[in-house]
């Protein structure tokens, strides 16, 4: 169930998490604004969850969205930007930070691998350093052209402003 996946409380994630690594369960982590979701996200989660068992996906909320991208983002609310996360097979759990980054997120809960796009070197990626002393990995993933956020925004004012 979608909601199940959905975790507003960090600490029961964190009970989660344990209780995956008790298991045995190799845990990916990545983060992002994920606004308007499209084919790059899809396959990006689709391979972050392939380096290991269990991917968390930590979105940034509506006003860390906006600090981070301007007044016009995001487009979608946060309830339902996590919503459609958490609606995804690859995804098995969404956790919304409020900060720019989310390092704190990431010193909770130690994941054993930390990915981002492949626009983002693995010495750039928050939370590498962690990740990396507790021998995990860091890895940057392929990036899909022609695939964004901006772009697709950019396309809907186009649209937008050709009608006028």
């Amino acid at each position: 169930m979608i909601r199940d996946k959905i975790f507003e409380n960090w600490d029961e994630a964190l009970l989660l998490v344990r209780q995956w690594k008790a298991e045995g369960h190799k845990i990916v982590f990545t983060n992002g604004c994920f606004d308007l979701l499209h084919l790059g996200h899809v396959l990006y989660l689709e391979e972050a969850k392939s380096k290991g068992d269990k991917l968390i996906v930590a979105a940034n909320s509506d006003a860390s969205v906006q600090q981070l991208k301007g007044v016009h983002r995001p487009i979608k609310d946060q309830k339902n930007r996590i919503h459609i996360l958490a609606a995804l097979e690859s995804v098995d759990m969404v956790l919304v930070f409020n900060e720019n980054t989310p390092l704190e997120l990431i010193k909770m809960l130690i994941p054993d691998v930390i990915v981002k796009g492949g626009d983002w070197k693995p010495d750039q990626i928050v939370g590498a350093d962690i990740v990396l002393e507790h021998g995990g990995d860091v890895l940057s993933l392929q990036f899909v052209d022609n695939y964004s956020t901006t772009a697709l925004e950019q396309k809907i004012i186009d649209a937008y402003l050709n009608r006028l």
